[in-house]
């Protein structure tokens, strides 16, 4: 019988100790994320994870990226757009740590997202929203 206490009572300690070290979870009730896809904003910022959650609107077009970090996970919600990957970006520049920017991608595979398509976009990876129709609603789960 003795036996059996020892492994409960190291069962409960290590249960109750990973409680109180387990991250926190984080809600963000209906209101705040449409306000967030009104404008296009981070919802979620990481707050020392590995991750972000952006909720993402486009109306134009945008500009070739490079994360060298990051992989984005991008689910589109609602309208279309023209995607291309991959290829290269000629004028890229920095625009912040471990961000480059360009005007456009030479080259690369061209897609056409519409809602309910998912595409992961693995860091380095040149990625650009060639052109939108109508307001574009998409998550970006950013993964470092």
């Amino acid at each position: 019988m003795r036996q059996l206490f020892i492994p409960l009572g190291l069962a409960l300690l290590t249960g109750a100790a990973l409680a109180a070290t387990a991250p926190a979870v984080h809600y963000f009730p209906a209101a705040q994320v449409a306000a967030a896809f009104a404008q296009g904003a981070v919802l979620f910022d990481g707050q020392g994870t590995n991750y972000m959650v952006h909720a993402s609107r486009r109306t134009t077009p945008g500009q070739c990226e490079i994360h060298s970090k990051d992989t984005d996970v991008i689910y589109v919600l609602d309208g279309a757009a023209t995607f291309v990957t991959g290829g290269r970006c000629p004028d890229a520049a920095p625009t912040a740590a471990d961000e480059l920017r360009g005007s456009a991608i030479e080259g690369g595979e061209t897609r056409q997202l519409a809602r309910g398509d998912v595409v992961i976009v693995p860091q380095g990876t040149p990625h650009w929203f060639k052109a939108v129709d109508g307001p574009v609603l998409y998550y970006v789960v950013k993964v470092r």
